[in-house]
């Protein structure tokens, strides 16, 4: 029950307002008041009491629990429609009947209108309402189109435009049935009178008898992409200042056409043109060019009147004069067959495989005899450099002569990063040098020669020995040494010394300095056997070769010669005495290949190993030496290493950290300190371990120093061959007696 409205017993409705302002409803235009605040609220913001303010979108999805654009998400309602465009001053056509898509959005009531396109129609169609939401037309323009407003046999006006809507797709009608809406039955498109005057006329233009049909789309989808390459040949040279053209033609198979392009060699002086013929049908007799119209696929024999005036036209069935001209076609084209290009003789000389393959097995064709075509007096020749100045290197001076523009010479970067440092692995070859000098002085130095794999560079390294009056260090600093007796202003390159010319009991002159290779380090011997290619002096299958050759010409003499010299009691047989018989039958065999042989043999594997005490009494000096105590420091980038926290780390990443921190050690001491302190089976250093054993201050090594000073000249422990098995060589080079 309401109170009534007396004194007291009415509301203040100003009662915690905060927002009391007046929208702009008045102005005035051309000197005229007039309102113009129609839609907006009233003070405050509230609505007017007589504004009707309608709703921003459709009714529907109110209540639930997702918004409407998360519940109509790609959702759309199809409907058919047209409408009816008036045509005026024309017979044909008073109106004109335009077939459109309306779509409806449901997740914002927005509107799109699609005009379904027409073959030929000479009108703008497509989207011709874009997606928006769409105002009633008056008195209702204050509100929008939504979902109650579309149904079949229902018109909307959509900017002064009538629809009529027609039918709409299943999921419009499933959709409006859950939503209780009851459609109306559909209705046809009216017919549009211009578009069944064109029917009529395109029906009077077919002829009364079916033409031939040229099915070209099925040749297209078949051979698209594919073509044919031929090489040929135009012979000009008949004519004046004319010369031999190559040239390539190229068959599409989709269409039957050819296109040439021509082949223009280096500084033959001619125009770069891409093409020489354009793609299209070669005529195989070439005449005058035919008229507009000639070549057309049908022919109009009569003309009966206007076409807009009902008129109509005689199609030729027949054919009757019509220009029969033959064009070049796949079965045209064979090698050594000369066509016609335009009154020019091509002669076809070769082709690629996959024209062969296509004449292979469409045509049976197997034999394929390709023609020469190309001159032999365009062989390159060999270019004659003048002698070398003596200013740069040899490659540098050449180099300018083979440009205007003078260039540094290339080095070999592939070989430099597969043969350079990495890890553990060196690729540097060290050998071990005596001084081939008559001075007694001179005849007890020894040197550290050492070939980089890397950039055929050799450095040579001599050993200081006390109370030699010789002060030791670097020899010959690293570059590249040529080979001696070579003429100084040489027109070919110099030849260098390569890793081949380095092997034991080779006697090498390295400016003007005479050394005999006496021995080296177990590195250089593994790399050398392992790569026999590259080292033919390290070839193992090569001497076994000969040393069967040898003992099946002298009938077993090899094996009678060793079983007199070895020791009956066992199968071995001294190095020396091995060394013997083998010279005797090869006197050509070197130093360096019975080190070899001996090496594969030897029954004693035990290395001249020092012992690791003394290894690490070594480090440790060094490091005090140089007072090393960043140990902690050490132990800090080993613990960063360990990601995981297990306490050991990879051989690489010891050897990397102690190089990048410059611990004072040679790189052959530290590799073998790693060595010492790695598991057999995994290659793993405890390095906590490692690192409290170096630390000379704690953990001195005392009485594990080494006696003699020169059993550490940097090289690496090396397999001791004193005995050879001889029956294991015996087996080998005779296998066939086994």
């Amino acid at each position: 029950m309401a109170l009534p409205f007396l004194v007291g017993n009415s509301f203040n409705h100003n009662i915690g307002k905060t927002k009391f302002h007046k929208s702009h409803h008045f102005d005035i235009c051309n000197n005229v008041t007039q309102q113009v605040g129609e839609t907006k609220p009233g003070i405050g913001g509230e609505p007017r009491p007589d504004q009707i303010v309608p709703p921003a979108t459709s009714e529907i999805g109110k209540g639930t629990k997702q918004p409407t654009w998360v519940a109509f998400d790609q959702k759309v309602l199809s409907f058919d429609a047209f409408y009816q465009e008036a045509i005026s001053e024309r017979r044909e056509e008073t109106f004109r009947i335009h077939e459109c898509k309306i779509y409806f959005y449901l997740e914002d009531d927005s509107i799109q209108v699609v005009e379904l396109k027409k073959k030929n129609s000479g009108i703008n169609q497509g989207t011709i309402i874009k997606r928006h939401r769409i105002k009633k037309p008056y008195p209702h323009d204050n509100e929008f189109y939504t979902l109650e407003d579309f149904n079949i046999n229902e018109t909307v006006n959509l900017y002064s435009k009538n629809f009529k809507i027609v039918n709409c797709d299943k999921f419009t009608q499933e959709f409006l049935y859950k939503l209780g809406v009851r459609l109306q039955d559909p209705n046809a498109v009216p017919n549009d009178p211009y578009s069944s005057y064109r029917k009529t006329v395109d029906g009077a233009q077919q002829p009364l008898r079916p033409y031939q049909k040229i099915d070209t789309l099925k040749q297209f989808l078949e051979h698209d992409r594919h073509v044919l390459r031929f090489f040929c040949l135009w012979d000009d040279s008949e004519n004046m200042f004319g010369d031999p053209h190559e040239m390539i033609l190229h068959y599409f198979l989709a269409d039957d056409t050819i296109e040439i392009r021509e082949v223009n060699p280096p500084n033959s002086g001619r125009d770069a043109t891409p093409i020489f013929i354009k793609r299209q049908k070669l005529p195989k007799i070439s005449k005058d060019l035919p008229l507009p119209g000639q070549l057309a696929d049908r022919t109009v024999l009569n003309v009966f009147g206007s076409m807009h005036t009902g008129g109509r036209y005689i199609l030729d069935s027949l054919k009757t004069g019509e220009i029969n001209i033959e064009y070049y076609t796949s079965q045209d084209l064979h090698l050594g067959d000369t066509i016609n290009v335009y009154g020019r003789p091509f002669l076809i000389c070769d082709c690629d495989n996959f024209t062969r393959e296509y004449y292979k097995t469409k045509f049976g064709i197997s034999t394929f005899n390709p023609v020469e075509y190309k001159k032999k007096d365009n062989i390159a020749r060999d270019s004659h450099y003048p002698p070398y100045n003596g200013f740069g290197s040899e490659e540098d001076s050449l180099s300018n002569c083979k440009s205007i523009i003078p260039k540094p010479p290339q080095k070999n970067f592939m070989k430099f990063m597969e043969k350079d440092k990495h890890g553990l692995e060196s690729h540097v070859l060290q050998f071990k040098a005596k001084l081939d000098s008559n001075n007694p002085d001179n005849q007890n130095r020894n040197f550290i020669i050492s070939y980089y794999l890397s950039d055929d560079t050799i450095s040579i390294f001599e050993p200081s020995v006390r109370n030699s009056g010789i002060a030791g260090g670097k020899f010959l600093e690293r570059s590249r040494i040529k080979k001696p007796d070579q003429p100084l202003n040489n027109v070919t390159l110099s030849e260098y010394y390569k890793a081949q010319d380095l092997f034991i009991g080779q006697k090498v002159n390295f400016n003007t300095h005479k050394f005999t290779i006496v021995d080296a380090d177990e590195y250089t011997f593994k790399y050398m056997e392992s790569h026999p290619d590259e080292f033919p002096k390290s070839n193992l299958k090569t001497l076994l070769a000969q040393l069967h050759k040898i003992n099946k010409e002298q009938n077993g003499l090899l094996g009678k010669k060793l079983l007199s010299t070895a020791n009956e009691d066992n199968d071995q047989i001294g190095f020396s005495d091995l060394k013997t018989v083998i010279c005797e039958l090869l006197p050509e065999i070197t130093e360096h290949e019975l080190i070899i042989l001996a090496r594969h043999y030897t029954d004693d594997t035990l290395a001249m190993e020092i012992p690791a005490s003394s290894i690490l009494a070594m480090a440790q000096e060094q490091l005090r030496r140089a007072n090393f105590e960043d140990y902690q420091e050490l132990l800090n980038n080993f613990k960063y290493e360990d990601q995981s926290g297990s306490g050991v780390l990879n051989q690489q990443i010891i050897w990397r950290i102690m190089l990048s921190l410059r611990v004072p050690l040679t790189r052959d001491l530290l590799h073998q300190l790693i060595e010492n302190f790695s598991t057999d089976d995994q290659k793993v250093i405890h390095y906590e371990e490692f690192v409290n054993n170096i630390e000379w201050r704690r953990n001195t090594q005392l009485g594990s120093t080494v006696s003699d000073p020169n059993i550490w000249k940097g090289y690496k422990k090396k397999v001791k061959v004193d005995k050879v098995n001889y029956k294991r060589l015996l087996n080998d080079v005779n296998p066939d007696e086994n």
